[in-house]
């Protein structure tokens, strides 16, 4: 049986038909999140775009009893689409999106079925995600298109059979006993593995004739043994690798054999390059460990797999990844540079050890840039790691390349950072955008925060709308003044007033109206709005979205890092960032697969079911990912152990560069174990585990 590793790795966002929800605080731990909910668009011109949506189920069950839908003369669209007809690269485009949401009633209530939304945050803020494609004049529905599952989105499943089992070549014994040498990559990289069963392999052996039929050892009397065949078959076990000896009657060994070729300093080639691959593939000892256990097979050391880690592993990923880094700043130079930014913490919550900050380029795609930090680096304050990160990564790419913009989060320490006026780079002339769905959410949240005042619960009815005013003005307006001019406009329309003194709604006949209660002009709620609309901080940083930039494929990358280094899994600080960097160079790799197609060269497409938004999302398949790169770095740090000319070390040692040699991570020296018992007998916990034990 053949042997497969599948590694737990996942292709980015960019590679999906649309866009969703990518908050950061992602539930699910998946590694492709999918963008966008492409169902039923009704095109709504309030103001801008105004509307009321409603799921697809209910509006297929209602449409003729809608009075709102009626009202807003909303047009209903062939839904009926072809695979081919379906122009991804225009569907994907930031400008043709509309901001989507969950049914009112199902956001205003609990679900009866029980399912509820995990979230922490306790503010009520109806879910909010973007849905590519939105505003094209022609709806498109992906109803009739099969479904895909999480597992096919994520490891990238071929929809092929395997092959069939190649015949095995003859077994010639070889005319010495001693093991195969690994002396070159070519000796070991690529080479064909399988799962060897012990009866098999006895079997095998039992049938086998040796080159010599006696024994030739010498007897304590000096004289030669020269027993003769049937021999006694002894098989051990070393770590992933099976032996084979064969001893006479009077315990000679004629003949040793070994399923594995073997390094220098005796080190087997099988246990180094599962060792390597667990790292390469994004899985962790621990889970590796139990699945072979379950399998009754053998494992490397926990020590072993450690030092070969940290010794070999490291150092070569990082070195790949400059090598292949370098190549992509040399493409950027000359040409005027946005990068989209965003930092990720190792943890949930507000225990975080590491920030990586990764940089990606607008047109390309490609990560071009991470950074990764340390608390202890920051004086063992987690708040300003990202800050830390952004300064590392702006520093070295400004004299590398022409930065003229960057894309972030609202983050207010990289916004202190790039204030034109009186920043860190204020001499550099960068354009600071910030990212349109988090601009959104944050408008969301202030009026959800609002609408709980009392009297003031009708904000909460005209919340979709005044986000989806702003978004459309984002889209529309050119200049900060043009902005203003159409975004004050949601003031008057909320009391049914289209036309006033300074402009009018570029909306077309509302018909009764939009089927729910206005507001009452310079009533209690409509003066929250007002403070709302025309909040000095708010306008002051509005200018930032008028560029209407997305880091959707960031924020799906973060996910993808997932599959490398989990979130709920501790990894020292150079394992840390080598798996940060594995994800990039795995995104970087694959980042422009092309579409999976038919045989008459149809494009495949899923339906995805995103269950935080409640609707299906449209996933184009990709082709099959090659991971050819994956030779390349096994190569190099296969060379690594070939050219070292010494042996594994017994300890492993601390880079001059680690965070550790700064100190451990608490700040606080752990007190001796007899004093944190007596802590805990105190307490009266400590009796049934002084018990067990066995302390005095």
């Amino acid at each position: 049986m053949q042997f497969i590793v599948c590694g737990f790795v996942c292709h980015s966002n960019m590679y999906c038909s649309c866009l969703s929800s990518y908050e950061r605080e992602l539930r699910a731990v998946t590694s492709t999140p999918m963008k966008g909910k492409p169902s039923q668009v009704l095109t709504a011109p309030a103001v801008s775009s105004i509307s009321s949506e409603t799921d697809r189920d209910e509006y297929l069950c209602t449409i003729a009893e809608a009075p709102e839908i009626a009202s807003l003369q909303h047009s209903l669209h062939d839904m009926s689409i072809c695979e081919e007809d379906v122009d991804e690269k225009e569907f994907n485009d930031p400008m043709n999106s509309v901001i989507d949401w969950i049914d009112e009633r199902s956001a205003l209530h609990q679900r009866d079925d029980g399912e509820r939304d995990d979230s922490s945050d306790e503010e009520y803020l109806p879910p909010i995600s973007i849905r590519m494609g939105g505003s094209l004049k022609t709806a498109q529905s992906v109803d009739h298109l099969p479904v895909i599952g999480l597992d096919e989105t994520v490891h990238d499943l071929s929809a092929h059979e395997d092959p069939t089992d190649e015949p095995l070549p003859n077994l010639e014994l070889p005319n010495s006993p001693d093991p195969l040498k690994v002396q070159c990559v070519d000796d070991i990289i690529s080479v064909r593995a399988a799962v060897l069963y012990e009866t098999c392999l006895r079997q095998l052996l039992s049938i086998m004739k040796l080159p010599e039929d006696r024994c030739t050892g010498v007897l304590r009397t000096g004289l030669v043994c020269d027993s003769v065949a049937p021999f006694h078959i002894n098989i051990t076990s070393k770590g992933t690798a099976m032996s084979a000896e064969w001893i006479c009657s009077n315990g000679h060994s004629l003949w040793k054999w070994n399923s594995q070729p073997v390094m220098k300093f005796g080190m087997q080639a099988g246990d180094f390059l599962l060792s390597t691959n667990i790292l390469l593939s994004g899985n962790n000892y621990g889970k590796v460990s139990l699945l072979f256990k379950f399998m009754n097979m053998g494992m490397v050391n926990q020590n072993t797999f450690f030092t070969i880690q940290n010794t070999y592993c490291v150092d070569a990923v990082k070195e790949y990844w400059e090598e292949r880094n370098s190549e992509s700043i040399c493409r950027l130079q000359g040409k005027d540079v946005v990068l989209l930014g965003d930092g990720r913490n190792d943890s949930p919550g507000h225990c975080a050890q590491y920030c990586s900050y990764t940089t990606m380029e607008l047109d390309t795609k490609e990560i071009i840039h991470v950074a990764t930090i340390d608390k202890r680096q920051t004086s063992w304050n987690s708040n300003i790691m990202e800050k830390e990160a952004f300064i590392q990564t702006v520093d070295k790419l400004s004299r590398e390349l022409k930065l003229v913009e960057i894309c972030t989060d609202a983050h207010i320490q990289i916004g202190a950072l790039m204030n034109p006026d009186k920043g860190r780079y204020k001499d550099l002339g960068i354009h600071h955008s910030l990212d349109m769905w988090h601009g959104a959410k944050n408008l969301a949240k202030k009026i959800a925060a609002a609408a709980k005042v009392k009297g003031q619960s009708i904000l909460l009815h005209w919340l979709k709308d005044i986000v989806n005013h702003f978004w459309w003005c984002c889209k529309t307006a050119d200049t900060k003044d043009h902005f203003l001019a159409l975004w004050i406009g949601i003031c008057h329309h909320v009391c049914n007033i289209h036309t006033w003194e300074m402009g009018s709604c570029q909306h077309s006949d509302l018909g009764e109206g939009l089927g729910k209660q206005w507001i009452q002009r310079d009533s209690k709620s409509h003066k929250a709005l007002v403070d709302i609309v025309f909040n000095k901080r708010w306008l002051k940083d509005v200018h930032k979205y008028l560029r209407f930039r997305s880091t959707a494929d960031l924020e799906s990358f973060q996910n993808h890092i997932l599959m490398y280094a989990s979130k709920r899994f501790a990894f020292t600080p150079p394992v840390y960032e080598a798996r940060v960097l594995l994800a990039a160079l795995d995104y970087n790799f694959h980042r422009n697969r092309p579409t999976s197609t038919t045989c008459e060269g149809k494009q495949i497409l899923r339906r995805l079911y995103n269950k935080h938004a409640r609707r299906y999302s449209l996933y184009a398949l990709k082709s099959e990912k090659t991971y050819k790169y994956i030779s390349e770095l096994q190569a190099k740090i296969l060379n690594q152990r070939l050219t070292s000319g010494v042996g594994m070390p017994r300890r492993r040692s601390l880079r001059p560069n680690d965070p550790r040699t700064r100190g451990v991570v608490p700040p606080v020296p752990p007190p001796p174990i007899s004093e944190l018992m007596q802590t805990q007998v105190s307490r009266g916990l400590g009796s049934a585990f002084l018990e067990a034990a066995n302390f005095e």
